[in-house]
């Protein structure tokens, strides 16, 4: 089966870039989208992610990602979808700006890693993103599936647990007309893959998360998913806020 992706920005966040890249770019206010990403092909409707309650609407945040700001409602809406017509919600990890919207898919299937539910059941104290208020509605409707380890979800799409960020980070490669496309499970913008001359020049490769769960080990998870990858989708990235259709 082969998939096109459709990133939605379903809210945004604004803060010091190095939440991004680690130990680089500390003093820079950056913004970052959120995204719901919807996967069209086959005959389900499947989303990674679902994004923020209430996002901010503004001017001047959409400026500054270079695309417009939906709600959860409206982005599904451009596809003629409504959140009762999702059949699969796939999360990347159950921090709270990835799974807000969750409740409104009352007729979805939702993939999460079981480390993912412990740890919003028990979150440490030094990562304060887990808020179990919003899936608890769909735990009680039996509509989650766990995951415990790499998982088809249906032919075409597979989850890859990457612990970069969180400890059930899962990645999501999808098979596309030019490749594999993977959606990071871990939240990074492409500078994180891309470093500039001034951090290959300390012989670095990548740039792990600015929130990590181990920085070795999540370096390389990041070379591992950036060589399997043709087409490679860091979660957090302004270039696909201004794009319908990926490839």
């Amino acid at each position: 089966m082969i998939y096109t992706i459709h990133p939605l920005v379903v809210g945004t966040k604004v803060f010091d870039k190095s939440m991004m890249t680690y130990q680089h770019g500390g003093g820079q206010t950056y913004t970052i989208p959120i995204y719901c990403w919807y996967i069209k092909g086959g005959d389900k409707n499947i989303l990674v992610d679902t994004g923020e309650l209430s996002p901010i609407q503004s001017e001047a945040r959409e400026k500054a990602i270079g695309g417009k700001i939906y709600t959860f409602e409206q982005g599904l809406n451009t596809y003629g979808l409504t959140p009762e017509d999702i059949d699969i919600v796939i999360h990347t990890h159950l921090h709270n700006d990835h799974c807000e919207n969750d409740f409104k898919c009352s007729n979805a299937k939702i993939y999460v890693h079981e480390k993912e539910l412990q740890r919003i059941h028990n979150p440490h104290p030094l990562d304060f993103r887990y808020l179990a208020d919003f899936i608890e509605e769909v735990e009680q409707n039996g509509q989650i599936t766990i995951m415990t380890d790499d998982t088809e979800i249906v032919p075409g799409i597979t989850c890859i647990h990457t612990p970069a960020h969180t400890d059930g980070g899962m990645s999501v490669a999808i098979a596309t007309e030019k490749g594999t496309a993977v959606i990071t499970g871990f939240c990074v913008i492409r500078e994180n893959f891309e470093p500039s001359i001034e951090v290959r020049a300390m012989e670095m490769e990548v740039i792990p998360p600015g929130t990590v769960v181990n920085t070795f080990d999540a370096y390389d998870i990041m070379l591992k998913i950036r060589d399997m990858a043709d087409i490679l989708l860091p979660l957090h990235e302004p270039e696909f806020a201004s794009i319908d259709c990926i490839p």
